[in-house]
């Protein structure tokens, strides 16, 4: 029989800077319910990717003396990284780069404009830079860009639009009277916001060139509504090789908040206009957020997922995020709440409950325990958990599936609390003792199995220590399955953290990466203001530097800046004036050989003629000459 179809999507992050637990925050609960629906015995395509085009990323490159291409090259290389290190089983990593996607979606442009879903018009309003969208007055929060909060500038442009209004009634529908975005609260933001006041939207920029050019119009650079949101059916061969356009529609699109408005909104108008199946859902997860407030890389706020796996390991990382931020709100990341969690949950509770059964089970049994009946509640509470779990996942609440299945490990916890098996053992019941541990060893199995998708890594080990086989499909998952267990010597799954002494490294650790990230912007701002400066070969060379000798110098009057020097340039001599008061005196100066910009162009200040430009370099709030090593002859080229 076909296995049934599950297609999950990230949103398409833009590598324009260092990548965050924010990012891996969405990515993590992504892959946490594709594993889960794999193991539930469905087919599972689980799409992730990068939106690379855009006026940001142009300017970021140029600043960093790179292409686009490569700039953007160089971050999808960190974020793949990023993913393999935590553990992300993505099927398809897509790049609005890849030739196929740009091909595609130039094919679905030219059908929209020729359809008549997309029009040439111009454009005049509120533009947001950072965030490269146009709004209308209505739109706007106290005046400024209703996504990020920043100032707007008055724009205009000439710019092909999408019908958007087209749709306005069909999307309202959609928005009221179904179940396409959750949480349901997100439903009247977006009516109330953008549906009541719903306009036609720019899918195209004169002004960008880093991007997807319009077919039949190659000055016009396709904009990202057209771009970015057609990679999830892109993806999956729209247009082309559509070999996987059977897992559409998708199943659901997780996206942070701040873009439901791109997915439940225009996101659909465009598959209406292609007469496509709408996604099943879409969620709108919450913020992550660092000092109560966002994470971003505009920002400066982030935690470092490298870090943070490299100090605690990736899958107490994978557990923090999935257990402590319940899905579809804002949550809060602190050390101290990391720390305690692992404290808490996982070394208390899970690794307790482990470390003490495997222990107890070769101690009382030689490490090998055979299948015996099991009592009545602790076998009804195993053979329940799966159904909790997977009720759970099916509305994406990944922090309430942990929550079951940690209730079932402080139940076990109890279990042994209450049946006391160092007591069994004392007073020679073997037969009640071998039920008790037993039953633990089995629901630890199950409790193993269902934690495989949250934490793989960890949950793997747990099933390796029960000598268990890792199971295929938790679809019949029951208790007294094995018929014997063989355990292992049990190994410490996470050590106990002493909370003040990591928050105090933990500080540490991030001070010296504040100084280095500081040290890399300040890097970066060199080289931003010299990629600004740019020039060619050619033109370095129509400038003419030579060797001056200072032979008088005075100040200029009423200047406290400016000196008046009289240089020799070979055989000539001629006056320079330049603002270096401030940091030598006139009695320094003379003797002195400087660097002379001799063919510039002649310039009165002060009423003095001045001849040319002595160069120096800034050093705070001084200037530095520039000289040569050694005194060499007046007038010597500088090459």
């Amino acid at each position: 029989m076909e296995k049934k179809k599950f297609y999950i999507t990230t949103p398409l992050y833009y590598p324009s800077g260092k990548w965050h637990l924010g990012h891996s925050y969405t990515t993590v609960c992504c892959d946490t319910i594709a594993r889960y629906k794999r193991l539930t015995g469905y087919d599972v395509f689980f799409l992730t990717g990068t939106d690379e085009h855009g006026q940001k990323i142009e300017d970021r490159a140029k600043a960093a003396g790179v292409t686009p291409k490569q700039f953007v090259d160089r971050l999808v290389a960190d974020i793949k990284s990023l993913w393999k290190l935590l553990d992300i089983s993505y099927d398809k990593f897509i790049r609005t780069t890849d030739d196929y996607h740009v091909k595609s979606v130039q094919k679905i442009f030219t059908r929209l404009y020729e359809q008549g879903d997309i029009y040439k018009s111009t454009y005049k309003g509120k533009y947001c830079v950072p965030c490269e969208a146009f709004w209308t007055p209505a739109q706007l929060v106290d005046g400024k860009c209703p996504d990020c909060g920043r100032e707007v500038v008055d724009a205009e442009e000439e710019s092909y639009f999408f019908r958007l209004t087209k749709y306005k009634d069909r999307l309202y529908d959609l928005l009221k009277n179904s179940d396409f975005l959750e949480p349901k609260f997100r439903v009247n933001e977006m009516i109330n916001n953008f549906i009541d006041g719903l306009t036609d939207i720019a899918v195209s920029r004169t002004s960008v060139n880093w991007g997807i050019p319009v077919p039949f119009d190659p000055k016009h650079t396709i904009y990202v509504w057209i771009d970015a949101l057609t990679n999830y059916i892109n993806a999956l061969g729209y247009g082309g090789d559509e070999k996987n356009m059977s897992y559409w529609p998708a199943d659901v699109h997780m996206v942070g908040k701040e873009i439901v408005r791109f997915h439940s909104i225009i996101w659909p108008a465009i598959l209406m206009a292609l007469d496509l199946p709408l996604p099943k859902k879409v969620y709108g997860h919450g913020w992550l957020l660092l000092g109560g407030d966002k994470m971003s890389k505009s920002k400066g706020n982030v935690a470092d997922p490298y870090m943070l796996s490299r100090r605690y390991g990736v899958d107490a990382l994978r557990y923090f995020l999935l257990r402590e931020i319940p899905f579809g709100s804002d949550g809060t990341y602190t050390d101290e709440a990391l720390i305690k969690r692992i404290n808490s949950d996982l070394v208390n509770d899970l690794g307790n409950l482990v470390k003490r059964t495997v222990s107890m089970a070769n101690q009382y049994f030689g490490g090998k325990v055979d299948k015996v009946e099991g009592d009545a509640e602790y076998v009804e509470k195993a053979n329940g958990l799966h159904a909790l779990v997977e009720e759970c996942i099916g509305r994406y609440s990944c922090s309430d599936a942990l929550e079951k299945i940690f209730e079932f490990v402080s139940y076990s916890n109890k279990y042994i609390d209450l049946t006391k098996p160092w007591v069994l053992n004392k007073e020679g019941d073997s037969k009640r003792l071998q039920t008790v541990i037993y039953d633990l060893l089995e629901g630890i199995r199950i409790i193993a199995s269902e934690l495989l998708a949250f934490i793989p890594t960890k949950a793997g080990e747990i099933l390796e220590d029960l000598g268990s086989e890792k199971p295929q499909s938790l679809e019949g998952i029951r208790f007294g399955q094995t018929e014997t267990f063989t355990v292992g010597e049990g190994r410490v799954l996470y050590m106990r953290l002493d909370l003040n002494k990591e928050l105090k490294e933990l500080c540490e650790e991030e001070k010296q990466m504040e100084e280095n990230k500081q040290k890399e912007k300040k890097e970066e701002t060199v080289c931003e203001e010299c990629a600004k400066k740019e020039i060619t070969i050619d033109q370095f060379f129509d400038t003419q530097l030579c060797v001056a000798e200072v032979v008088a110098c005075e100040k200029v009057e009423k200047a406290d800046k400016l000196l008046k020097l009289t240089v020799k340039v070979g055989e000539q001599t001629r006056t320079v004036v330049s603002g270096i008061a401030k940091s030598y005196t006139p009695e320094e100066m003379v003797g002195k050989q400087v660097v002379l910009v001799a063919n510039l162009k002649p310039a009165k200040l002060r009423g003095i003629v001045s001849k040319g430009m002595v160069l120096c370099a800034t050093d705070g709030d001084k200037v530095v000459l520039v000289s040569p090593e050694r005194k060499v002859e007046s007038g010597s080229e500088v090459c």
